[in-house]
């Protein structure tokens, strides 16, 4: 039986694709060099923020030839709503001791600058040698927080997106690019359960 072959057209609950699965994958590769160009040959520890930043995170990684470690911390910030919350709230933290260590902090989006905030601040509290941030998004319209990533996929628009790692309400992660969600589908009873 011959292998399906998966269309590469728009999914149907979003209104446009802004970046695709080819345009992110050269970014990821062209974050690695910068990432190497700063931290050399050495061994650096990166705390990614889940579940939005798992697949950047994979991807980025597999990009780096550096030696690494690896810990995650779990951070709601939105729920089932397509904007902040409020005050995130940190749900699990490190288990790595990262003291005296470089750190590199990978988020999936920047926006109100509020996630990344409460993180740095936590790392920093564990008096690592140093501490940059890499983040695939940067939403500058949403900023409510005096903050900048160090390392940045994109610069995005103030749309609602998902796909490549992003949800609404635990949904689209799994597409391979990232695109903006429709209106209609920007509550948390726009699907259909079957």
């Amino acid at each position: 039986m011959p292998a399906l072959k998966r269309s590469p057209g728009l999914h149907p609950d979003l209104s446009e694709v802004l970046l695709t699965d080819l345009q992110i994958k050269r970014r990821v590769r062209s974050l690695a060099v910068e990432i190497k160009q700063v931290y050399g040959d050495g061994e650096f520890t990166i705390i990614s923020l889940i579940n939005g930043a798992v697949m950047f995170t994979c991807d980025l990684m597999r990009e780096i030839d550096n030696p690494v470690r690896l810990d995650c911390i779990r951070v709601s910030s939105y729920g089932s709503k397509t904007k902040s919350i409020g005050t995130p709230q940190i749900i699990h933290s490190l288990t790595l001791d990262i003291a005296k260590r470089d750190v590199l902090v990978i988020d999936d989006i920047l926006d109100t600058g509020k996630t990344l905030k409460l993180v740095s601040e936590l790392v920093r509290a564990l008096r690592p040698a140093s501490l940059r941030t890499c983040v695939l998004l940067d939403k500058k319209a949403r900023r409510e927080v005096a903050l900048e990533a160090d390392f940045v996929g994109f610069e995005i628009p103030d749309r609602f997106v998902v796909g490549y790692g992003l949800d609404f309400a635990e949904r689209y992660r799994n597409l391979r690019g990232i695109g903006v969600l429709k209106k209609s589908k920007q509550t948390v009873g726009a699907w259909a359960v079957g």
